[in-house]
């Protein structure tokens, strides 16, 4: 039974505190003219990176705090696959790498191009100017040449390439390019210059966007209520709108009143509130997918891999867009610059370690469900997709064909795609229609026009690149188009 005190009505409800959410606040209080009344709530507490720090360095209840306690909330059962998240303020921004490509034009149109997906009911021209804004709110780092359109520069100039990557870059022009990221590559703001260390899952120098260092200002505004410990697990939903959001705190059920309802919480838990709420729409919590990487090790006759200003200084696009994509997915290769060796006297640094990252296609049986408990989502996972199988066992083809222009003396290739991504993707998919989809162009939902559905969840289909620049500029967007 819920409980009725506390019961209020506001403009706005947001669930979630991670990109989502702060970046769909962000815009949305822009454009009020008048005061607004928001309702925040956070399922997590308010970790610090301070204090992320401190445990890290003295104590074990560090990882009951962190994104590795999201294991225990959900009910996973396909085990060997895991889901990553930070169920905290600030949500994945306090345990995520920084990357952050755009999407290409191509991976909006994938089925009126290549004949494979779906398409995107929005282009990349649609979003072209969103990803300028989440790229200026973020601090991007990066080249001033790229594969994908962009008409200005990035806000900091591009991180240094390793001796490997001149090299690639020299052979394949914008194809292979300085990383964008929001690892900051000169000081600005609160954060410092990227220091290179490798573990940017807990940036020890705070110089990776989060949402704390950037956009808590939002949240400590006298009109918005924030509410950390608060577990949402339903909405009421009757007569085609979305009436109220139900939550527990402190052991108590409670429901709040919303105006406008917007899910930020990452596309598990969305999908899990509307399936606990009733909805009938057939596609909701379908579709569960993110990227399959493989790591590979190239080792050079006579070249050492020296320099790179950040962990992954580069990406290249030569195996991403092309015809061939209509028979195997397309892989942005990730330089990974870590501080490893080689084992071989003399030969200590003439090495690199690559990373082949491939789009999946949704399929519904990979999908959330509900459960017997209401905070505990139910995710099965039944495998990649034989797209994606088919350009992984294209890759020792593809090494041959692309790395020719270096040294490569042996390689040696992981027999096994990692065990996650951490991009959770595609269970309330975007679309023009309630048959094909949950949310339309502008993430609302199609039966219940109150209601908005924000993050990676809306992608009708996932691209080879990272989704967080992407699903912070279609939250810009949605505020923008409300």
């Amino acid at each position: 039974m819920v409980v009725q005190a506390q019961s209020e009505s506001f403009d706005l409800i947001l669930v979630g505190t991670g990109f989502a959410s702060s970046f769909f606040l962000k815009k949305y209080l822009e454009k009020k003219e008048q005061p607004v009344k928001v309702l925040v709530l956070e399922r997590g507490v308010k970790f610090t990176h301070r204090e992320r720090l401190h445990f890290k360095q003295t104590d074990d209840t560090y990882n009951g705090i962190s994104w590795k306690s999201a294991r225990k909330a959900i009910i996973n059962e396909t085990p060997e696959k895991e889901w990553v998240f930070d169920p905290n303020f600030g949500g994945s921004s306090n345990c995520w790498t920084g990357c952050t490509p755009r999407f290409m034009p191509s991976d909006f149109k994938l089925k009126s191009t290549y004949g494979v997906g779906e398409d995107w009911p929005l282009s990349y021209t649609d979003l072209e100017t969103y990803y300028e804004e989440a790229e200026e709110i973020m601090s991007v780092s990066g080249p001033d040449a790229t594969p994908f359109p962009k008409k200005g520069k990035y806000p900091l100039p591009p991180h240094q390439l390793s001796s490997v990557d001149q090299i690639l870059q020299k052979e394949y022009g914008n194809l292979y390019i300085s990383q964008p990221t929001a690892r900051a590559s000169q000081a600005v703001g609160k954060r410092a210059a990227c220091c290179s260390s490798a573990v940017c899952n807990l940036c020890p120098v705070n110089a990776k966007f989060t949402i704390e260092n950037t956009l808590a200002y939002l949240y400590e505004k006298a009109d918005i209520e924030v509410l950390l410990g608060a577990k949402v697990y339903g909405l009421d939903l009757s007569g085609n709108v979305a009436r109220s959001v139900l939550y527990e705190i402190d052991g108590k059920r409670k429901e709040a009143h919303g105006e406008i309802i917007a899910l930020g919480a990452n596309a598990i838990f969305n999908a899990h509130i509307l399936l606990n709420s009733g909805d009938a729409n057939k596609n909701t919590g379908r579709g569960l997918c993110e990227q399959a990487g493989v790591y590979v090790y190239l080792h050079y006759d006579g070249l050492e891999n020296v320099g790179g200003g950040s962990v992954i200084p580069a990406n290249g696009f030569m195996m991403y867009d092309g015809g061939h994509r209509k028979d195997r997915a397309a892989c942005l290769i990730e330089h990974h610059n870590l501080p490893y060796i080689r084992n071989e006297r003399g030969k200590w640094r003439m090495l690199s370690k690559f990373k082949f990252v491939y789009e999946d296609i949704p399929d519904d049986g990979n999908k959330v469900m509900p459960s017997d408990d209401l905070f505990l989502p139910k995710v099965n996972f039944e495998g990649h997709s034989s797209y994606t199988l088919r350009a992984i066992d294209q890759l020792s083809t593809d090494i041959e064909k692309f790395f020719s222009v270096l040294p490569v003396e042996k390689v040696i290739k992981d027999s096994y795609i990692q065990k996650t991504e951490a991009h959770i993707c595609s269970t309330t998919r975007m679309s023009k229609n309630p048959d094909e989809g949950v949310v339309d162009a502008n993430l609302i939902h199609h039966q219940y026009r109150n209601l908005l559905v924000l993050g990676s969840g809306v992608y009708p289909t996932i691209s080879a690149a990272n989704p967080t620049l992407t699903l912070s500029a279609l939250s810009l967007r949605a505020a923008d188009h409300l």
